[in-house]
């Protein structure tokens, strides 16, 4: 599965997000849930179910002597919630994500490859205006071997 595109969208008043048609297309037709969890740089990360296996399955080659693997492991987890894709293609972002996110009415969701990302869209017109500059450098080093 390859999840691509920016899509502007709108958090209802009880905090559903309407996934765009495209995106339920590219999760495919089979997907009745996502899992919502706390991501980087203060965003949401949403995954199908194959995809987070594959995930705990990279985090699973990590050493459980490795204490930094463990911390990520716990709190990346334990924080984690599953939720439904209703008929209308919404799901309900709970409260204490929509906290830490610090989402708004405006949100924008991002697929980025093996998964989406929700960010307030203040927070990311102000990422792009910080990192979009430095797209060639940050390529150039995403490429090397």
């Amino acid at each position: 599965m390859l999840l691509t595109g920016t899509h502007p969208r709108t958090l209802d008043d009880k905090k559903r997000l309407v996934l765009p048609r495209r995106v339920r297309e590219q999760l495919g037709t089979t997907a009745e849930q996502l899992f919502v969890a706390q991501g980087l740089d203060q965003c949401l990360w949403l995954y199908d179910s194959g995809a987070l296996e594959r995930l705990a399955a990279k985090l699973d080659e990590t050493p459980a002597t490795d204490a930094e693997a463990r911390v990520f492991r716990r709190l990346f987890f334990a924080q984690m919630e599953a939720v439904d894709i209703d008929k209308a293609g919404r799901v309900l972002i709970p409260d204490r994500l929509v906290d830490f996110a610090g989402l708004k009415h405006e949100v924008v969701l991002l697929g980025v490859r093996d998964h989406l990302e929700l960010w307030d869209a203040d927070r990311w017109q102000s990422y792009v205006a910080e990192h979009g500059p430095r797209f060639d450098r940050v390529a150039e080093d995403a490429f090397k071997t």
